[in-house]
């Protein structure tokens, strides 16, 4: 007997789906895209309605047989790609490489790979969504013109192998902006007075808070005032309290995950970038082994841009709360969270299918990378639906030779969901907590003075992108969508824009030049406004209140006009050569950066006089512990990645563990992440020394690589 058919996009989905429904339908999976805009030509029709021209993309041929010989079979097909933009469109192509009309009911959505969703979804079939699909075609159909325009354009003024894009040149403007902020940065001293105060026989730190009216630690510009404040204080020797004040402060939980934020927190926690952490979360979502259960997804849905989290979740979360940690841990009523005003809020937040499996309870058959991300989406949702912090907030304002005295100090009452998580803070970005200690204080107490001093602080430029950072600034830019942002990433990095050093994204000259060429060119193309616009404009197209035949028109027009402009405008634009600290090794001359067929690699800069010529490698930012010469990657003959000195034969220094971007606090060596039974050390490369630590989780460099969003 004939028996339904559900296709998915990945053979990992199908395998769970077939544990509990496999009896009763037929699973497959198309494995992604069936078709695409053919690579060898534009593949759009610009001078009729930019009509998209769709052909099977190259290896994809067996599997689009064998889903036509399913469909052939079946009693009827349900088409259950991923609950999005792409996910439609996915599903649009397989009902026309199948013949199934488009106004048939055959499209199920589900956001959780479990039993009840899916029993649910395929009780709920509808027809393929016409407007998601046009979002997706347009979207596609605006890059493609982008990109076949813009990139061969590169390659005639610059060199073969680059690309622009309309998210990928809006981010690279983005962090070559930062660097020229950097450059342009002037230093400013300022200047602080401290003072160590003592009453009941305790001292407390206090702040000069000004002469009068102060709210908190003033800054002041001159050096002489500040030392002569100090001097008058130590001078005077006693104060007065003038003000106590007492408050309760309450602090929220963080919301649930949304992709972007979890992107964010991945990498400030444990160290994954953008790429591991969605394949990782992508494993996480299309289902794992569980004792007891077999496959089952274990997370919700992974591309979202909505905190919101589903009646039925938020009661069990809420039960479970009230289970653990007692009645006074659970939010009560239940939280509601504002989504952002950019939201398309088609999904809910990413959360655990159930608070019930714990991670504790999965640490043995999950994958550490697998198990420390679950983790970290259990807390946050469970802590999201916690009660708030609560603190008791005292201020002392102490009045002493004409100058007033500004110290606080915070103690945590109650803890709330801080009994479970605390969110990452971002580098550079100081506790909201006050901390430190006040004795019990009142209005007219006398104070002793028992040291002040003036401190000197210099204000500090803008940090550089790291992942996380860019990623929040692309989302708060509305540029892109959560699902882009490691594929931009990894563009950036593999065309040479930018280069990772100690986790910071830094322009490269080429991507200096890329981004003068393209903002002297092509302003809009790479303007963070325009881009958002573009992502608005094609969010209204999905949601059918413009045309994509208009907007496309509307956009290329001027495109195609500036991209003739450019051509004739600008020259052979000739790179400045990349010299490297590494010696040739048939005449000693340094060795430069070229580009060659095959990618990078190092070429003496005496050719053709001299063609010596070595493997480029990538840098780590670690220095030789017996030279002092770079450290950088390498690869044996058989692919494995080890790690050696620039300074070779000279130097022999070698490797086999990765360096984790940390120097040793015992012997100033660089240290290494190794791998145990129980996870990952940090130890220090030189053996000698002995030093080692736990893998902070923020401390764990991660390899690259797995599929992304």
């Amino acid at each position: 007997m004939a028996r339904p058919l559900i296709i998915v996009e990945s053979p990992a989905k199908a395998r769970t789906l077939e544990r509990f429904l496999g009896r009763r339908f037929t699973i497959r999976a198309s494995k992604g895209h069936l078709r695409d805009l053919p690579k060898s030509q534009l593949g759009v029709d610009v001078e009729h309605g930019f009509t998209p021209k769709y052909i099977t993309i190259r290896g994809k041929g067996e599997t689009l047989k064998e889903l036509r010989e399913s469909a052939r079979k079946a009693s009827r097909v349900y088409l259950a790609t991923d609950p999005d933009r792409e996910g439609e469109a996915i599903s649009w192509h397989l009902a026309q490489v199948l013949g199934i009309p488009e106004d048939s009911p055959v499209r199920i959505v589900f956001h959780e790979v479990t039993p009840e969703a899916v029993n649910e979804a395929l009780r709920q079939p509808r027809p393929i969504d016409a407007d998601l699909v046009e979002a997706q075609k347009a979207r596609r159909i605006l890059d493609r013109l982008v990109g076949y325009e813009l990139s061969p354009l590169l390659w005639r003024k610059v060199r073969r192998g680059l690309s622009a894009g309309r998210v990928q040149s809006a981010a690279l403007r983005l962090i070559v902006g930062r660097e020229e902020e950097i450059a342009a940065f002037t230093p400013r001293a300022y200047y602080t007075v401290s003072a160590v105060c003592e009453a009941g026989g305790a001292e407390f730190a206090a702040a000069y808070a000004g002469e009068g009216g102060g709210s908190g630690p003033l800054e002041l510009d001159d050096r002489e005032r500040a030392e002569e404040v100090a001097a008058r204080l130590v001078a005077a020797g006693e104060g007065e309290v003038a003000e106590v004040r007492e408050r309760q402060r309450r602090r929220r939980p963080a919301p649930p995950f949304t992709t972007s934020t979890l992107q964010q927190e991945a990498s400030r926690r444990l160290g994954f970038s953008v790429r591991r952490t969605m394949s990782v979360v992508q494993q996480l979502y299309e289902g794992e082994e569980v004792p007891g259960e077999g496959r089952v997804g274990l997370v919700t849905y992974i591309r979202t841009d909505s905190s919101r989290v589903a009646e039925p979740a938020r009661r069990e979360a809420e039960a479970f709360i009230r289970a653990t940690w007692g009645e006074a841990m659970a939010a009560g009523g239940g939280r509601r969270v504002k989504d952002a005003p950019q939201s398309q809020g088609a999904h809910e937040a990413i959360r655990p299918t159930s608070v019930a499996r714990r991670p504790e309870d999965l640490r043995a058959v999950l994958r550490p990378d697998a198990y420390k991300l679950y983790r970290l989406i259990w807390e946050r949702f469970v802590a999201s639906q916690m009660a708030d912090a609560r603190y008791n907030v005292r201020t002392v304002l102490v009045r002493a030779a004409g100058a007033e005295l500004y110290a606080t100090a915070s103690e945590l009452v109650f803890p709330g969901f801080l009994t479970l998580y605390e969110e990452a803070r971002e580098e550079g970005v100081s506790a909201e907590d006050g901390v430190g200690h006040l004795p019990p204080l009142r209005q007219g107490d006398r104070v002793r003075i028992v040291a002040a001093e003036a401190r000197e602080h210099w204000t500090q430029p803008p940090p550089r992108f790291n992942e996380a950072t860019l990623v929040k600034t692309l989302e708060e830019l509305g540029i892109g969508r959560p699902s882009t942002y490691a594929p931009i990433i990894e563009t950036l990095e593999g065309r040479g824009y930018v280069a990772k050093r100690e986790r910071r994204l830094v322009p490269t000259e080429l991507g200096r030049l890329v981004d003068a060429m393209l903002r002297e060119h092509f302003p809009h193309i790479v303007d963070p406004e325009f881009t958002a616009a573009m992502e608005s404009a094609l969010d209204r197209v999905e949601r059918g209140s413009e045309a994509s035949e208009r907007l496309l028109g509307d956009f290329y027009r001027d495109f195609h006009a500036d991209v003739a402009r450019a051509d004739e405008a600008i020259g052979r634009v000739e790179l400045p050569e990349e010299v490297t600290d590494v010696s040739c090794p048939e005449c000693g001359r340094p060795m430069a950066v070229k580009h060659g067929r095959y990618g990078r690699f190092l070429a003496c800069t005496g050719f053709p006089e001299c063609r010596g010529s070595l493997p480029y490698q990538e840098t780590t930012g670690a220095r030789c512990p017996l030279c002092g010469r770079e450290v950088v990657a390498r690869r044996t003959r058989r692919g494995r990645t080890f790690y050696g000195c620039t300074g070779y034969p000279a130097c022999t220094f070698t490797t086999w563990n990765r360096p984790a971007g940390r120097d040793c606090p015992r012997c100033g060596a660089f240290l290494v992440v190794r791998r145990r039974r129980g996870g990952e050390v940090l130890r220090c490369v030189r053996e000698e020394c002995g030093y080692e630590e736990a893998a902070g989780e923020a401390e764990s460099a991660p390899a690259e690589g797995g599929r992304g969003a």
